[in-house]
């Protein structure tokens, strides 16, 4: 027997709930995927962290309803009222992604195929992070990207519909720049 191994030995029992922290990458994707998405999607578990409260203040100002169960708890649902993939609207000011490279990064890939106009930014720390190993893949599939002169945030994107597929060999694995 190996030491400190756990042993799971089936169960009697039927329709058991299972109730496990929120995973950040994870509730990044699921607001994201919720909000691309067509009615209504309820999300349970989502993180309550910094990174996923800048996601989905961000969706909020591209005109995602995002609406909470109140009190905040473990059990606690999140109601998503997708806008489809092309019903987003530009948001009003620049889209601050706080200090969350998951937000910039993710989000990225949404607006480079909108027809509006719409700009990523975020705290200093961010602002120094490299910002081309995403831009680089959206520009080859047609998108109009504007990053600083040191390949940083902020980003800016200038509406363009209908971007094109292509395939790309990342060299470095990623993966948020696979979603």
């Amino acid at each position: 027997m190996v030491a400190d191994a756990l042993i799971v030995t089936p169960s009697d029992l039927e329709n058991v709930t299972l109730n496990v922290p929120g995973d950040k990458s994870l509730s990044h994707r699921a607001l994201i995927i919720s909000a691309l998405a067509e009615g209504t999607t309820s999300i349970h578990g989502l993180l309550r962290s910094e990174d996923v409260e800048k996601t989905r203040a961000a969706l909020q100002s591209l005109g995602v309803s995002i609406n909470c169960d109140q009190p905040v708890s473990s059990d606690t649902c999140d109601f998503v009222e997708g806008c489809g993939l092309k019903g987003l609207r530009a948001a009003d000011r620049d889209i601050n992604c706080g200090n969350s490279g998951t937000t910039m990064r993710l989000l990225a890939g949404i607006l480079a195929g909108q027809i509006f106009n719409s700009r990523l930014t975020g705290d200093v720390s961010l602002q120094r992070r490299p910002m081309l190993r995403i831009a680089e893949p959206l520009r080859k599939m047609g998108a109009k990207i504007q990053l600083s002169s040191n390949n940083t945030a902020p980003i800016e994107f200038i509406g363009m519909p209908g971007l094109q597929t292509i395939d790309y060999k990342m060299p470095v694995p990623s993966a948020q720049v696979k979603s």
